[in-house]
C-alpha cells in the first residue's frame, strides 16, 4: 500500500475548521471538515466516512487543497461549450442580414433562417440548426421584417371603398366581376 499524501503544513486542524465555519459553500465546508479530521490524526478512510464519500475522493480533495488551498475545494463549474460562431463570423452574418439578398443572384427576396444556415456552412464551415441560429439572430436584435404579400388580383377600388365607408354602406354593395355597384338587395316577400 502506498503512503498517504501529506497535507500542507501552513494549515492546521483549528484553522481549517475556522475556514469551514465561515465558508458560504456547503460542499467546501464538508471537505474542509474531512481534512481537519486528517490533521487531527484520522485515517483517510475515517475522513471519507465522515464526509460520506470514499477514499479516492478524499485523496482528490487533498491534492486540490495542497495545490490551491481552501479555494480549491469549492465546486468548479465548466463554462460550457465554446461558441460555434466566432466574432468574425458573427460580424459577417450581421452584414449579410443587413445587406439583404439580391433576388436575381440569390433567388429569394428576404433571408430565411435555412438560407443563412446553408450560407454559414458553405462560407465558414459552421453547421448550426435553424432554431439555434434563430436564438443567435434574435440575441443580436435582428427581427423578421417583411412586407405583407399582395395578391395579384386585388381590386384597389374595393379596398378604398372598404376603408372609407361604414359597415352599413359596405353591406349594400354587391360585387359584380371587377365593378362595384351600389344597389339595394331585392326583398322577397
Amino acid at each position: 500500500m502506498s503512503k498517504a499524501i501529506a497535507l500542507r503544513e501552513d494549515y492546521d486542524a483549528s484553522r481549517v475548521r475556522s475556514i469551514a465555519r465561515r465558508s458560504r459553500h456547503a460542499a467546501q465546508s464538508r471537505r474542509l471538515l474531512a481534512l481537519a479530521a486528517i490533521y487531527d490524526g484520522a485515517t483517510r478512510g475515517e475522513a471519507a466516512r465522515l464526509a460520506g464519500t470514499d477514499r479516492q475522493i478524499v485523496r482528490d480533495w487533498v491534492l486540490r487543497f495542497n495545490a490551491q488551498g481552501p479555494a480549491g475545494l469549492i465546486d468548479r463549474h465548466g463554462g460550457g461549450a465554446a461558441r460555434r460562431i466566432t466574432p468574425f463570423v458573427m460580424e459577417a452574418l450581421a452584414q449579410r442580414i443587413e445587406e439583404g439578398p439580391i433576388p436575381a443572384a440569390h433567388g429569394v427576396v428576404r433571408w430565411r433562417l435555412c438560407d443563412l444556415c446553408a450560407w454559414l456552412h458553405e462560407e465558414h464551415g459552421v453547421s448550426v440548426s435553424v432554431s439555434w441560429l434563430s436564438r443567435i439572430v434574435r440575441s443580436e436584435n435582428f427581427r423578421l421584417l417583411t412586407a405583407r404579400p399582395r395578391h395579384y388580383a386585388q381590386n384597389p377600388d374595393a379596398q378604398s371603398v372598404f376603408k372609407k365607408t361604414s359597415l352599413g354602406t359596405i353591406l349594400n354593395f354587391v360585387r359584380c366581376g371587377d365593378k362595384l355597384l351600389e344597389e339595394e338587395p331585392p326583398h322577397e316577400h
